[in-house]
């Protein structure tokens, strides 16, 4: 049976909840389309983070990975091209680091782009009723961190995973203490993500189906 990891961050900055785990801790257990799903809470701390995910990797040898996150202030399901490899932090972080123009990964590559098949990801939630879309930055804070940290992770394992990242939206009951701020249901996420890991668990199969048909 193939495992897929989802992560998600622990509430920050003054935020009684983080909607990421929020909506990932329901996956947990779960199995999807043949898939089963483990999730796992990450710190909001650079020092940390990235050792919890990889410790993750390393026990569990998931198939995929979906790493979700907070983005407040946006209005959909943003899902991830790239990560770059710098940490540039507007706010401390939970243990108050607040690294400036640091990168994620000595000598490491510029930049790692998403292993998931994101335009489908996209394409699917949006047929759904949902909105979503593809974007061009995963910031400088511990998301970006992380999704850096996991492509690295793949590429120097020359593992055959795909991972990639998500941002979601402040839930309702976050975005009436900050005015004007859009927001997403709970149920909404959880759907979209649910879409995320359908999508990304098939398109190995599309793709060993056409392949076998050349043969």
């Amino acid at each position: 049976m193939k495992t897929v990891l989802m992560t998600a961050f622990e509430p920050f900055e003054g935020e009684s909840i983080n909607p990421s785990w929020e909506a990932v801790r329901s996956f947990d257990g779960k199995v999807i389309d043949g898939a089963r799903v483990v999730a796992r809470q990450l710190p909001v701390a650079y020092s940390r983070c990235g050792a919890v995910l990889t410790q993750a990797l390393e026990a569990l040898q998931p198939d995929r990975i979906l790493c979700i996150g907070q983005a407040g202030g946006r209005s959909d399901i943003s899902v991830e091209r790239v990560a770059i490899n710098i940490d540039d932090a507007r706010i401390p972080d939970n243990e108050g680091q607040q690294p400036i123009d640091q990168p994620v990964v000595m000598d490491g590559p510029a930049a790692y782009f998403s292993t998931l098949p994101i335009k489908a990801i996209v394409a699917a939630t949006r047929e759904a009723g949902i909105p979503a879309s593809v974007s061009q930055t995963a910031g400088t804070f511990t998301c970006n961190h992380v999704m850096y940290r996991l492509l690295h992770w793949l590429a120097t394992h020359q593992s055959s995973a795909r991972g990639g990242f998500i941002h979601i939206p402040y839930l309702p009951e976050q975005a009436v203490k900050h005015p004007g701020a859009p927001s997403m249901a709970a149920a909404s996420v959880i759907q979209a993500l649910e879409m995320a890991i359908r999508v990304t668990l098939k398109v190995d199969k599309d793709l060993h189906v056409a392949g076998g048909a050349t043969h």
